[in-house]
């Protein structure tokens, strides 16, 4: 049961006397939504992981919120939508999140638009399109597939899209001034003796 506001006791004013449920008033706009995944790129970027960072929002709150961690975790599934989608199902106790809409700044690719249909995401909303791997608007138009346009409901494209864009960019402009790290590293020192 929501709790609804209907106006002010005794408020002869017929329209303010609407009930509303609460969560819808005090709701946040996609753009402050976005602002939060942007923070959590920010995280993302400090910890030297491609800046993209996601939040799940349920009824107008934030349930869950990650940053790629590919990085840390030496996982190529550590992506933010992947990280964000699992704390949600926790914290739900289920898989299907069919009332969260998911925020993040840069176009999913391929592996995330998969997970974000199967989890049934109701809406997905991305900053900057993926000019690379992005498979819900640029590379490939997800919609437009027979049997996988059913989810998400609803897709919205360019929140912040500046912002979402001018993170990624700033980011690989300084990778590319540093010396590129020797991957056979990691190979050498995660075979067994």
């Amino acid at each position: 049961m929501h709790r609804t506001w209907s106006g002010p006791e005794g408020s002869s004013h017929k329209s303010l006397c609407l009930r509303v449920p609460l969560f819808y008033i005090f709701m946040k706009t996609d753009e402050e939504y976005m602002m939060m995944a942007l923070k959590e790129a920010e995280k993302a970027a400090k910890a030297d992981e491609v800046p993209v960072g996601c939040v799940i929002v349920r009824n107008g709150e934030v349930i869950a919120k990650a940053h790629n961690l590919r990085e840390k975790n030496q996982q190529a599934n550590a992506h933010a939508e992947m990280l964000a989608i699992q704390k949600a199902s926790k914290k739900l106790g289920t898989w299907c999140l069919q009332d969260c809409d998911l925020y993040v700044t840069l176009e999913p690719c391929m592996m995330c638009t998969g997970v974000i249909g199967h989890a049934r995401i109701h809406k997905l909303v991305y900053g900057t399109a993926d000019p690379k791997g992005g498979t819900v608007d640029t590379l490939v138009k997800i919609k437009e597939i027979p049997h996988l346009k059913t989810y998400p409901k609803e897709i919205v494209s360019g929140v912040l899209r500046e912002e979402c864009s001018s993170i990624l960019s700033d980011f690989f402009r300084e990778k590319r001034k540093k010396p590129k790290k020797d991957k056979t590293q990691f190979q050498t020192m995660n075979k067994p003796a």
